[in-house]
């Protein structure tokens, strides 16, 4: 998908264009504005295949640009942030946000999470992703298919990241892996210092899926190394 058209939401000018000019160069179709209400237009006229967006815009700001777009729409999102403590409020809102970044970041880190989005976005499509028989883990019933997760026969509101990694997890039960590991498997990423996503996403899915979040019973730590999944 490297012709595959990419809509950069970015209101600092001098790295709204070198996002566009890497990603371009890469081969990507790549549009970028300023603004949260130049970017829902931009959505209208050309629907993007991916997003790469911005937080902290004038005016419409980035999560309310966000949750506009999950209304109707379920392009990959990539959130940017130059404020390490908003990382609990992308995950932890109902978003929908794919993935995020903290500024300042590497361009090659940039292009490594928009080609691992744009692969899990044309795999879905295309039928790629195995739609096996649900999983289950204790009172889980996670279905890959539906992409629906239900706990005791309610369902549970997961966002698309933490569904990915709860069906990694439910798929290789009783596994530990490392948080590199996790980003290589389910992200298709991995970098230096990554490790804190995967707390992240751990730490709000487990807030859904226990009883009692602070002593887990399914998504257990496993001490200097790990997550596992039990049952």
């Amino acid at each position: 998908m490297s012709d595959a058209p990419v809509l950069i939401v970015e209101d600092e000018p001098s790295l709204r264009e070198a996002l566009r000019y890497t990603l371009g160069r890469e081969g990507y179709s790549a549009t970028a504005v300023p603004s949260g209400e130049a970017a829902l237009e931009e959505v209208q006229r050309q629907p993007p295949s991916l997003v790469v967006l911005d937080l902290t815009l004038p005016g419409m700001d980035g999560l309310e640009v966000c949750r506009s777009l999950r209304r109707h729409s379920n392009v990959p999102i990539l959130i940017l942030t130059a404020r390490q403590a908003e990382i609990d409020k992308i995950v932890g809102l109902e978003l929908g946000a794919d993935d995020y970044m903290t500024k300042p970041f590497s361009m090659r880190e940039l292009l490594a999470r928009v080609r691992a989005l744009l692969r899990r976005a044309q795999a879905t499509v295309s039928g790629q992703v195995p739609h096996t028989g649900p999983l289950t883990a204790g009172p889980l019933v996670i279905d890959r298919g539906l992409h629906r997760v239900t706990k005791d026969s309610t369902e549970v509101f997961l966002t698309p990241k933490e569904f990915d990694l709860l069906a990694f997890l439910a798929e290789n039960r009783g596994l530990v892996f490392g948080r590199e590991a996790l980003l290589d498997r389910v992200w298709g990423y991995s970098y230096p210092g990554g490790g804190r996503t995967v707390d992240v996403h751990v730490r709000w899915l487990r807030q859904k899926i226990e009883e009692d979040p602070a002593h887990p019973r399914y998504l257990v730590t496993v001490r200097g190394v790990g997550y596992k999944l039990e049952a």
